[in-house]
């Protein structure tokens, strides 16, 4: 069994206002995106001034955060925010939905396509590596918080989390990070290089989301609010499995075309 590293989630404190490393990693991944678009676009032909460039990103920002904190609140967890509404402010304390942030970043991005006249898939694919990134830094983060922590088990690498029965773990923000996170950032960057058919990589990058995430929820502890859907099932494995299913048709929907 490994020792989980005792790392304190507030990296600082101004006054009453807690700095943490969640949002610290956020902010990070907003960066790294900001930097790294451009280049990005670059793959697909296309070039934006600067109003239009800071925009698009300003859209996906917002669609995370809101999106993100939305489906939380709303897929996992509805009770407990209708009777503490202002804790849906509390971004940094964690509770964010990655399916909730992808559909309100896919609905502002769509707008955003339309209104300036681009094709959706022609954004779209350049982002989906950075999209990545920003997961493989927000579940580092969850690790951190010691939230989202895996089933018991006896498998060498397990941890005993803080706020925990105890037991040793399945470390599975780990397991996320890197499968969501690097692994399908490495995947869907050799697409972006290497495939010009457009959506390919967006289809492909949402398939294969869905199928990690779908895998990691067999360890990965059940929210105690929600527990087993139907009993056998959670949450993160049904939004899973409609991405998936979204996925094979958006891919078989292309070579028709």
């Amino acid at each position: 069994m490994l020792t989980y590293p005792q790392i304190n989630p507030t990296l600082f404190k101004i006054g009453p206002l807690q700095i943490r490393w969640y949002g610290i990693l956020y902010i990070i991944s907003f960066v790294i995106g900001y930097i790294s678009l451009r280049k990005f676009l670059t793959y697909r032909d296309i070039k934006m001034d600067k109003d239009k460039y800071d925009n698009f990103l300003f859209n996906i920002m917002l669609g995370v955060i809101i999106g993100g904190r939305l489906g939380y609140v709303i897929f996992y967890n509805l009770g407990y925010y209708l009777r503490n509404p202002l804790q849906i402010l509390a971004v940094w304390e964690g509770g964010m939905s990655f399916h909730g942030g992808a559909a309100a970043v896919i609905l502002l991005g769509y707008f955003y396509c339309k209104k300036h006249g681009y094709s959706f898939y022609q954004l779209a694919d350049p982002a989906m590596p950075l999209v990545s990134i920003g997961l493989g830094l927000g579940r580092i983060g969850n690790f951190i918080n010691g939230e989202l922590y895996g089933r018991i088990t006896n498998v060498p690498w397990a941890m005993i989390f803080p706020n925990s029965d105890g037991n040793p773990r399945h470390p599975s923000q780990i397991y996320e990070a890197f499968l969501e996170g690097f692994l399908l950032f490495f995947i869907s960057y050799f697409m972006l290089k290497k495939f010009k058919t457009r959506g390919l990589v967006f289809w492909s990058w949402i398939g294969l989301y869905g199928i990690f995430r779908f895998a990691v929820e067999y360890v990965r502890e059940p929210d105690p609010q929600l527990g087993y859907i139907l009993g056998f099932i959670t949450m993160g494995q049904i939004l899973s499995a409609i991405m998936i299913i979204a996925a094979i048709v958006g891919v078989i929907s292309l070579f028709k075309k």
